[in-house]
């Protein structure tokens, strides 16, 4: 994606009064996520996409994926997955003063031991994060082991969890794809009100959701067609 850092003009007369100098983004954001305060988007380039909450590049390698809540219709996660992992990301409002991911992480440890898993907090990139092994079964039936890692990256009122799995979870890479993706995200959380915790939503473009009915709809006639062989 191609997007620009905001950099602060020179404080002159002649400047617009009403323009507020961009934040220097320091700690653990310094390389991104950003803010959508915090970079200039090419709305042009036609490598970025919109999702409203969340801006995400798709990169070579790896496949964009929407996870979308079956009764209501709504897209809850946005995914990028390739051959050795894959990123799911999902963005929730916070306080102007505060941080919500101490409660969440606690959130998610719970849910997950009650699955079986088990859930181990530790110092990462982000700070404190989760390092997870959930017991899962494949589609042919078989079981095993499913590791991830679970970061929670706060910013102005918004909280960015991403999720990591396969190699990225078990052997992190700095300059791995999966983690490059991640740096490049962007979140706009917008000026409209919502509770801390409560998921900022996300939109498809026109384009991608014709792609998701035109795939929906392979996907039926795939299943009919074996109903059909198999009566």
């Amino acid at each position: 994606m191609k997007f620009r850092r905001k950099q602060s003009e020179p404080d002159v007369e002649a400047a617009d009064a009403s323009s507020e100098p961009a934040l220097e983004v320091t700690g653990v954001r310094a390389r991104g996520p950003w803010d959508a305060d915090e970079v200039t988007l090419d709305e042009d380039d036609p490598g970025k996409l919109d999702l409203g909450s969340l801006v995400v590049t798709p990169r070579e390698g790896l496949d964009l994926q929407l996870q979308v809540d079956e009764q209501t219709g709504q897209v809850v996660a946005v995914v990028l997955a390739g051959q050795e992992g894959a990123l799911e990301l999902r963005a929730f409002a916070a306080p102007r003063n505060g941080d919500i991911w101490p409660d969440v992480r606690k959130q998610i440890a719970s849910e997950i031991t009650r699955r079986g898993g088990t859930a181990t907090e530790a110092e990462g990139p982000y700070g404190p994060e989760l390092r997870v092994v959930l017991n899962v079964t494949a589609p042919d039936g078989r079981t095993g082991q499913q590791p991830s890692r679970v970061f929670g990256i706060t910013g102005p009122r918004w909280l960015l969890r991403a999720t990591l799995f396969g190699q990225p979870a078990l052997d992190p890479s700095d300059d791995g794809l999966v983690e490059s993706a991640l740096r490049d995200v962007v979140v706009r959380r917008g000026g409209e009100p919502h509770a801390p915790g409560e998921a900022l939503p996300l939109t498809v473009p026109h384009a991608v959701a014709q792609q998701m009915q035109a795939a929906q709809q392979q996907a039926r006639e795939q299943a009919d067609a074996r109903r059909t062989m198999d009566s």
